[in-house]
Formats: C-alpha cells, structure tokens, sequence
C-alpha cells in the first residue's frame, strides 16, 4: 500500500506564508485600532503623572532629575522627561501618543499646564 506523498511546490509555500503573514498584520492592526482610545488614555494619565511627580521631586524636594526618575511607577519606561530649569518647568511625554507639561508655581506647588496654556509656551 503506497502513502501519498503531498509535495507543495516552493512557489505555493512562499505563497501561503505571505498571505499567513498579512492576516497577522490585519489582525493585530485591527487590536490595536479597537484599543486606541485606552492606550491614548492611559499614555496621557501616565505622562501626566510623570510631569506632576518629577516637578515636585526637582522644584520642591530639591533632587536631581536623574534622582527623581527612580520615583517612575513599574511600566512608566516610555516617558521622557525634559527639564526647564529656568521656567521651573517639566515636560514628560510618550512619543507620538501625549505630552504633559507642569510648573512650579511657589505657593501653589507644581500644576499642570492646560492645552491652551502649553500651546502659548
């Protein structure tokens, strides 16, 4: 009794991995277009969070920036932070998704700015 052998000519594999290959794409570009909006939120409470945080380590505290990054939550790894000494100003952002700026304002502590308020920076 012979076996049948089923032999798939290279040009067919090639084939079926290209079209195995886009539907990933399809579907994981699908994910994450669905979740949008949570991973664009949860970008902006964590860039926020950041700018607010490090503002009061460096303005109110007195530490180093660098001394002040210890203070990231565990996941916070995206955020980068851009200090202005001069304006008492911290800037924390996730590429491409939020930016978050805070000020030291003496009395008041450090505040976040409003969109309207960093667009006149």
């Amino acid at each position: 009794m012979a076996t049948k052998s089923f032999n798939i000519p290279i040009k067919n594999k090639v084939r079926l991995l290209v079209i195995i290959i886009l539907l990933m794409i399809v579907l994981i570009s699908g994910v994450i277009l669905y979740n949008f909006s949570t991973v664009k939120g949860n970008a902006q409470l964590s860039a926020s969070y950041a700018s607010h945080i490090i503002c009061s380590c460096r303005y109110i505290q007195g530490r180093d920036l660098e001394d002040c990054e210890k203070d990231f939550e565990p996941g916070m790894e995206l955020v980068t932070l851009s200090d202005d000494s001069e304006n008492k100003r911290l800037t924390a952002s996730i590429l491409f998704l939020s930016e978050a700026v805070a000020e030291y304002r003496g009395n008041f502590g450090c505040i976040q700015l409003s969109e309207t308020e960093i667009d006149a920076l």
